[in-house]
């Protein structure tokens, strides 16, 4: 309805320019919102004060003019001036029945739009480190993103949805090395495990499908491994130093494999976990359509690329043998360097190599959904893209706060080096992945989230995604009986008596569903998914009233046939909300 009214001030406004009494200037991107006070009627415009300074009138003398020149519509009731210049539009009784036609008309597609037909959009997310499985922080990133890419695909974006795997670095030969030495300890080597591996038990898992695969081919004494090693940090060492402990426990296992063994290892630990993760996302309906290798931007010279645009355009320098990026210059706090005194290019280089490649792509935005402590790259990486020529405000950076999970109002610890974590799949076989899932997008995602386990599995009206699925099935419930007794729904007949729901409940079942297709476009224009659960609580919570208020299989067979019809609508629109958040809409609870 909001689309209608906009067509009739965008006419009024043609026919007023055509007199060429007034000097507007305008575009057919009409503002309509809903007013807060049914007093004011059902939507407002402020077009009037937008354009009354160049039209030279004052606001109420122009929305005047505007109401003179709307075109007739069957849907309007009145149109008054209210404030300073606000149009206040009030539908006719008939209007509020148009949406039931609408929803059954478009069924699955209600609510989706054409607004951004013609922009594609690169999304990523998740991108963890393959050096574990996921936990349940990274799955509101997951649930997060994905719900992203539903909603932009809803009002017609293009979007591409990729996972950035970190295949190389320092954390991989970390993990490398951690998988080599369980190794060596299913060989039966003894020696104390390094303060900064990685000690999880799938870890031990990795290594013992390693020694399956490979017997004792890889295997080297502990007091090779080991000898004249920097100290590690640990209880009886308080001055030993964990880092330098595992870089040259790094470089001893790269020694003694050699580069064709090491790359064993390497690739034994790094497959284990991705595919794991992927198998992970997938059962949690997390699907990309790319993932995409840090390891195969250099081995494609996109990072020597990259480094080359910042030279052609002056944006790096030397320094101390290093090469530096002029990050000041635009922006961020202080220079960052892209190249060691070594000559081994930075992580920073890579993430410089991978956002100039996204756009090289041909995609017109791009989305990252990153944790909150990455929060200090943003300013970094758009000054690297305003300095390589690309358009840094096509880039839109969310920060997705840490999940915290609560069980008997307890804080459940988590720590991913210590291996004592809870892990997304830990959490969906705990909860399910419905409430898994609903919870994660409950809130925005710059807000950190308190995650009662305790609630999410609760069977009450207190826990949101069991009170919204529970009156999908009130209503499945409903058209089940009226099958049995023979009063099954007859469309015809109900579109004949819409006028008869008139009651308050059926005022804002209507009013609410009209609302839908707002919800969403707002939802997914400003990257906020916690709207659409939301609106789902909001739109339960009228049906279940409607329903403990009134009967809907009686002898009034007109109005039986109009109720049974507005409930259909309202499981349909559940149905559409729920499918865009992933959440399973049963038939019985």
């Amino acid at each position: 309805m909001k689309q209608q009214i906009a067509d009739l001030v965008y006419q009024a406004l043609i026919s007023l320019q055509a007199q060429n009494k007034y000097t507007l200037e305008f575009d057919n991107n009409i503002q309509i919102e809903r007013t807060r006070d049914p007093k004011h009627g059902d939507f407002a415009c402020n077009i009037a004060m937008q354009l009354a300074k160049t039209a030279k009138t004052n606001p109420r003398e122009l929305a005047q003019a505007i109401i003179e020149h709307l075109p007739a519509s069957d849907y309007l009731r009145t149109c008054d001036i209210a404030g300073p210049g606000f149009i206040n539009f009030a539908l006719a009784a008939d209007a509020q029945y148009l949406v039931l036609n609408k929803i059954f008309k478009q069924a699955e597609t209600f609510g989706t739009s054409q607004t951004g037909v013609g922009e594609k959009i690169m999304l990523e997310f998740v991108s963890a480190n393959p050096t574990g499985p996921l936990h349940v922080g990274h799955g509101r990133g997951a649930a997060y993103g994905a719900v992203v890419a539903n909603l932009l695909r809803a009002v017609g974006y293009q979007v591409h949805c990729e996972y950035y795997v970190n295949d190389a670095g320092r954390q991989m030969n970390i993990l490398a090395a951690s998988v080599w030495l369980r190794y060596l300890e299913a060989c039966g080597e003894s020696f104390d495990f390094p303060s900064n591996g990685y000690k999880g038990e799938y870890i031990r898992s990795i290594a013992d499908e390693l020694r399956q695969q490979h017997d004792d081919e890889l295997r080297h004494s502990a007091d090779s491994v080991f000898a004249n090693l920097p100290a590690d940090l640990s209880a009886t060492n308080p001055e030993g130093d964990k880092e330098a402990h595992i870089d040259a426990i790094i470089e001893r296992a790269q020694t003694l494999l050699g580069h064709k063994n090491y790359h064993v290892v390497f690739g034994a630990g790094l497959n284990s976990i991705l595919q794991d993760i992927r198998d992970d996302l997938a059962e949690f309906g997390v699907v990309f359509d790319e993932w995409f290798s840090e390891r195969s931007l250099m081995d494609k010279g996109a990072v020597q690329h990259a480094l080359n645009v910042l030279k052609k355009n002056d944006a790096v320098y030397e320094q101390n043998g290093a090469l530096w990026f002029r990050s000041t210059s635009y922006g961020d706090e202080k220079d960052r360097v892209v190249v060691r005194e070594n000559g081994q290019t930075t992580y920073f280089a890579s993430d410089i190599a991978y956002h100039l490649n996204k756009f090289e792509r041909g995609f017109d935005k791009a989305v990252d959904i990153w944790g909150a402590d990455h929060h200090g790259y943003v300013p970094r990486v758009k000054a690297s893209l305003q300095a390589m020529g690309a358009n840094a405000a096509a880039l839109d950076v969310l920060m997705v706060q840490f999940a915290v999970l609560y069980r008997q109002g307890e804080k459940v610890q988590m720590s991913t080096r210590s291996g004592e974590f809870v892990t997304l799949r830990e959490l969906r076989e705990d909860v399910g992945n419905d409430a898994a899932r609903f919870f994660y997008i409950m809130r925005k995602c710059e807000q950190h989230l308190d995650f009662d386990l305790d609630l999410a599995k609760s069977k009450s009206n207190e826990n949101p995604v069991y009170y919204i699925q529970y009156a999908h099935a009130r209503i499945c419930s409903v058209f089940k009986e009226a099958q049995e007794k023979n009063m099954s729904l007859d469309a015809a007949i109900a579109k004949q008596h819409l006028s008869k729901l008139d009651n308050s409940h059926e005022h804002a079942l209507l009013k609410t569903l009209s609302r839908f297709p707002e919800v969403v476009e707002a939802a997914a224009l400003n990257y906020e998914p916690h709207q659409i659960p939301h609106y789902l609580r909001e739109l339960a919570n009228d049906f279940h009233t409607y329903y403990n208020a009134h009967k809907f299989l009686i002898d009034d067979n007109e109005l039986r046939h109009a109720r049974l019809y507005l409930i259909l609508a309202c499981q349909q629109v559940i149905q559409n909300g729920l499918r865009l958040i992933g959440v399973s809409a049963p038939e019985a609870m």
